[in-house]
């Protein structure tokens, strides 16, 4: 009889999102302090429970919680981590012009800032945030956690692949080498800095932002 497929969960761990495997999953749950995550019977559900964060998805699920058999952050209070690298992109929807950048979270002082670039998108430059801070930790050998609010972007460093349907013109001939590194980067390193959904329904904006909403 065949196993029925699950879709596994992960809130808090090396790399946050969902995964379609038990082995994927365990990557980044094992050893890994305080891990937060769940198995669940769809796409669908387990998409939704990582969407709205392990907290909400307990206090819509109770039974679920005295089942669990890992810790979960239990105080109303709950914040982000204050030491911690926070990222983010700005798109124009006009000009198709895309920047993006990273902050230490607690005190916002700017890290680093990219761009303007040409013919982008608001996905690729989260992805390129997420990973410009990824090596520029490594070469630091610090395993600061990193903050993105994209889920999209956070799958695409998962997956170590973007997914763009943005298609190579003369003008954006830099942002594409750049998306080309990024995945050869992520191909051929690996690292330990959790990578988490920044909570904008708790937090707000995230600390990164541009501000030009």
């Amino acid at each position: 009889m065949a196993t029925k497929k699950k879709y596994y969960v992960v809130w808090q761990g090396r790399i946050c999102g969902v995964f379609e495997d038990w082995q994927s999953c365990k990557k980044q749950i094992f050893e890994f302090q305080d891990a937060k995550y769940k198995a669940f019977e769809s796409k669908t559900e387990a998409d939704h429970a990582f969407e709205i964060g392990y907290k909400q998805y307990y206090k819509e699920h109770p039974k679920d919680n005295k089942l669990n058999s890992f810790k979960f952050l239990s105080s109303e209070d709950e914040s982000p981590i204050m030491n911690s690298l926070s990222v983010d992109a700005a798109w124009n929807s006009v000009s198709k012009v895309m920047e993006y950048q990273g902050v230490h979270t607690g005190s916002k002082m700017l890290i680093f800032r990219q761009g303007p670039f040409e013919g982008a998108s608001n996905n690729i430059g989260e992805f390129l945030a997420i990973v410009h801070g990824l090596s520029l930790l490594k070469k630091q050998n610090s395993t600061l956690p990193i903050y993105s609010d994209s889920i999209t972007a956070i799958a695409w460093v998962r997956n170590k692949k973007t997914k763009s349907i943005i298609l190579p013109t003369d003008k954006n001939i830099e942002v594409f080498e750049m998306v080309r590194r990024a995945e050869i980067w992520l191909l051929n390193n690996t690292f330990s800095n959790p990578i988490i959904k920044w909570n904008t329904k708790l937090w707000g904006e995230i600390p990164a932002d541009f501000g030009r909403k």
